[in-house]
């Protein structure tokens, strides 16, 4: 059965401490999420998605022809697909966010809006009723999917991609479990000046990273603290898995990580690999 880390904050140990040390000045939120939204674009660099796009155009013609982007969010790597002049379908689970991507879609101009197409679905298990020429999907979005959820992400894909296709993804560098600490704490700085604290748990049975991100300052109010939960897959795994699954793997290329507090992340490209089967 797929399963999907649950969707919102997640009350860690660490953050209940947290939470119960300053009171009502306490806002809990997912790092990813619009209460986290200012955190998030104080701490990573790349918030608007242009460096992450790039990564991904270099790897394709100028002209790629019709783009599905999975885990799309709010657009991050949308709008900058559009500003190349792609056609982008951008698919995202969450009703929420979809409504959130419509609005701010509904905002840019016409050309923008006629070359993209947003979807609700799940990057698990979706049918379009059309193939795309390249499909991406962005950093960490992958490690929200359990193996059964990634198996069914992989034969979807290869469900909508033309044949020869192209399925590029950005992946963290994640070290297998067991290859450091269970637990890390670490200040990291925002580009507004303020500082944040970085605390990461591994739960090894479970192969999962708990990650809490909160001020520096014990003194700031409202005092956001904002965690969330993903897989530990490493990118050896993911290759092994997208071999297995009918894709060819023609280069990982590593790219400096655009995360504060992250390791490097590699962009894996893929290709779709006809199968044939021997008929006697």
């Amino acid at each position: 059965m797929t399963e999907q880390l649950e969707r919102g904050p997640v009350r860690t140990a660490h953050a209940g401490v947290l939470l119960a040390a300053v009171g009502e000045r306490g806002v809990l939120c997912d790092f990813y999420d619009e209460d986290g939204s200012d955190t998030y674009r104080d701490l990573i660099q790349d918030a608007d998605g242009t460096s992450e796009a790039r990564q991904f155009a270099a790897r394709l013609r100028p002209a790629p022809g019709p783009v599905l982007e999975l885990a799309a969010g709010m657009g991050r790597l949308t709008f900058p697909f559009l500003d190349l002049g792609w056609e982008v379908t951008a698919l995202e689970l969450s009703a929420t966010v979809v409504t959130a991507f419509r609005k701010r879609l509904a905002e840019a101009t016409a050309d923008r809006q006629g070359r993209c197409t947003v979807v609700q679905a799940d990057m698990s298990a979706f049918a379009l009723g059309k193939r795309f020429e390249t499909v991406v999907i962005s950093s960490g979005s992958i490690n929200e999917l359990d193996e059964d959820g990634r198996k069914g992400l992989y034969a979807s894909v290869r469900e909508h991609l033309e044949p020869g296709g192209k399925f590029l993804l950005s992946l963290e560098m994640t070290k297998p479990v067991g290859a450091e600490p269970l637990e890390r704490q670490q200040e990291l700085p925002g580009r507004s000046g303020r500082r944040h604290v970085l605390h990461v748990k591994i739960l090894p049975s479970e192969e999962i990273q708990e990650i809490t991100i909160y001020p520096a300052e014990e003194t700031a109010d409202p005092f956001v603290v904002c965690t969330h939960r993903r897989r530990l897959v490493t990118v050896d795994r993911i290759v092994r898995e997208l071999e297995g699954a009918g894709f060819a793997v023609l280069a990982r290329a590593p790219f400096a990580s655009t995360s504060a507090g992250r390791d490097d992340m590699v962009l894996v490209d893929a290709v779709k690999r006809e199968i044939t089967r021997d008929v006697r």
